[in-house]
Parts: C-alpha cells; structure tokens; sequence
C-alpha cells in the first residue's frame, strides 16, 4: 500500500506539472494575440494585462509543481531504494471495475472478522486468557522430584593407630509436595491484574473490528463514488473543451473577451487535474479495501500493474 500511495502520487504530480505548463503554453499564445490586437486597435490594453497576469500565475504554479514531484519521487526512493527517473503511467483509456462482491456491507462484515489488525487482536485476547491460567496456577500445590548424592571422607586418624581412609558415599531420591498456605495476597493481585488485561484486549479487538468495517465501508464509497467521478469528470471535459472552443471563435470574431477565453482554458486544465487525480484514487480505494478485508495479493498489484503503459 505505501508503495502504490508513493507511486501514484508520482503520476499525479507529473500530471499536474504536465497540465500547468499545457496551460502555461495556451496563456502565453492569448497573451501573444491579446499584444497583437492592442497594436492594430482590435482589443483594449486590459485585455493584456488580464493574459500577463494569468502567465505570471501560472508560471508560479509551475515552480511549485516542478517542487513537489521532487518531493513525491524522493518520497517513493525513500521506499524503493533507487531514485525513480520514470514511471510506466496509466493507459490513456482504462476501465475501471466495481468491487466483487458489490455490496459494502458484505466488505465491512469481511473486515471486522478476518483483517490483519483483527486477526492480530484475536491472537493478543488468547494470550491474555492463558496468562489468567497462568497465574492462578500459583495457588496450586507443586509436586518435584528431588535427588541428591554426597561423598563423605573421614581422612588419616590421629591416634596411634593408623586407621586406612575410608569414603562414605550416600545418595537420596524423593518426592517434594509443596502446599501454598499464604504469600501476602501477590497470586490474587496478578490475577486482578491478568483479568484486566484481558478485559482491555477484548475491549481493543472490538475497536479493531469497528475501525476495520469504517476502513473498509469508506474504501467501498471511495471506489463505487470514484467511478461515478470519473465518468462525470470525462463528460465534463469533453463540455469544457467544446466551450473553449466556443469561446476562441467568439473571441475572434468579437463576441467574448479575452478573460472569457483564459477562464475556459483554466477550467479545460483543471478539469484533466481533476480527472487524473479521481482515477488514482479510485485504483487506491480498490486496493485500500482488499487491505481492509485482508485478502489484499500480489494478484491485486499485478491487475493494477496491467493498467499501466509499457511505453
């Protein structure tokens, strides 16, 4: 997930330096043509002024989009370990797929039983149950097995009598049964203390299963409304392109004014932003909420490597 977040915010910057110098460009040949008709008398000195004040911002635009795709590329070495030169980006027309099954709550009840944090919580709720086990068995008796040997030398005698060296080896072999009477209340206290810790595991698996099903049910709009987005924003470009279109003819044969021309150009460029950026994010939800459910594969990554061109 860190890797296709750092990745897509790659192209996204790329798209948005891509798109302002595209604007950029279209500023600079209104602002050419606004210059040539002040000189023959067609147009006003306003209209201009408005074009070098719109290249002047875009051309501030530019710089700090240039700064951030610096930024997001480092980002994505940081991960990657090599400085990324240039990335396959998406095909120019892909088809973006609803999730299977295409029922949020289906996803969200996947999420709360069998995500990795959930999986992980269940794991930590059984440890704190046995560790109960554990320490109340410090109130039952122990049974050992217990042995020793011992070698005992009397040594030289010091009576007259030399009496020889002699060893006496002896070995014993039992059983130990130790009975706990009182220990000052320390086996009940862990035993307090081994309750409430698995009163809190339990209580941070239920949070775990809730933020689970809300990570997983907002992943599902976001993929579902993505769609929905990506489809209005390409109906919207094709609108907005036809009205720049509009608006040059009418600016040539005088009818609009030249900021009417700049504003559709804008809206032409921001519009594409827009629509990269919604087919992004569509591709991350789709990822997001298979992490969420805990049946994210390498098979998902590489459905997502096949939308990318190879040239």
């Amino acid at each position: 997930m860190r890797v296709a977040q750092a990745y897509f915010d790659v192209l996204a910057s790329q798209d948005s330096l891509t798109f302002i110098q595209g604007q950029k460009v279209a500023i600079a040949e209104q602002l050419a043509q606004a210059k040539r008709n002040f000189e023959v008398g067609t147009a006003t000195i306003t209209d201009t002024h408005e074009a070098q004040a719109r290249f002047d911002l875009a051309t501030s635009q530019e710089i700090a989009a240039q700064s951030d795709l610096e930024i997001k590329k480092r980002t994505l070495q940081q991960i990657v370990g090599k400085f990324p030169e240039q990335l396959a980006p998406l095909k120019a027309s892909i088809e973006l797929t609803p999730p299977v099954p295409n029922a949020m709550e289906d996803w969200a009840s996947a999420a709360s039983t069998q995500s990795f944090s959930v999986r992980a919580q269940e794991a930590a709720v059984e440890v704190a149950v046995r560790e109960i086990e554990r320490v109340r068995a410090g109130h039952l008796p122990t049974l050992n097995l217990v042995g020793n040997a011992g070698v005992n030398n009397s040594g030289l005698s010091t009576t007259a009598t030399v009496n020889s060296a002699a060893d006496t080896t002896t070995y014993n072999i039992g059983l130990q049964l130790a009975v706990p009477l009182y220990s000052g209340g320390n086996v009940s206290s862990l035993v307090r203390q081994a309750v409430a810790s698995r009163d809190k595991a339990q209580q941070d698996l239920e949070g775990a299963r809730r933020t689970s099903a809300l990570a997983a049910r907002q992943s599902f709009l976001g993929v579902t409304n993505g769609m929905a987005q990506v489809k209005a924003l390409e109906a919207a470009l094709v609108s907005s392109r036809s009205a720049l279109d509009s608006n040059k003819l009418g600016y040539e044969v005088g009818v609009r004014i030249n900021i009417d021309v700049l504003n559709a150009q804008q809206q032409v460029f921001s519009t594409l932003r827009d629509l990269s950026r919604a087919r992004y994010d569509t591709i991350l939800n789709g990822l997001r909420l298979k992490a969420a459910s805990g049946t994210l594969t390498d098979g998902d990554v590489e459905d997502i490597n096949r939308l990318l061109s190879a040239n």
